[in-house]
């Protein structure tokens, strides 16, 4: 069970982490919303990973939950990166000549 929380936590964060986006630089910005998620989340998934090593647990045990818990959210930022248009566009870019 809380497996399945972790990653609707994550889901939420992706969710988040585009609104933000969108509401930034349109949909350019939900693509750059969309692959900040991902490191932020990476970081996530080994914070849960080290609080269940303290717990007693090993990391050959917590390892696999690390990576379904990492994995299904990245995957939909994934998606979110490969299929929206603006995959290039960077929000912060000079303008060009």
């Amino acid at each position: 069970m809380h497996t399945v929380i972790v990653v609707g936590g994550g889901l939420a964060l992706l969710l988040a982490c585009v609104l933000l986006g969108h509401a930034w630089g349109s949909m350019p910005g939900v693509v750059v919303g969309a692959k900040a998620f991902i490191p932020i989340w990476l970081l996530g998934a080994f914070v849960n990973m080290w609080v269940g090593t303290t717990h007693g647990y090993s990391c050959g045990d917590e390892f696999p939950i690390f990576l379904a818990i990492f994995a299904a959210p990245a995957i939909a930022a994934g998606l979110i990166w490969w299929k929206l248009p603006g995959r290039g566009a960077r929000l912060a870019s000079a303008p060009t000549r």
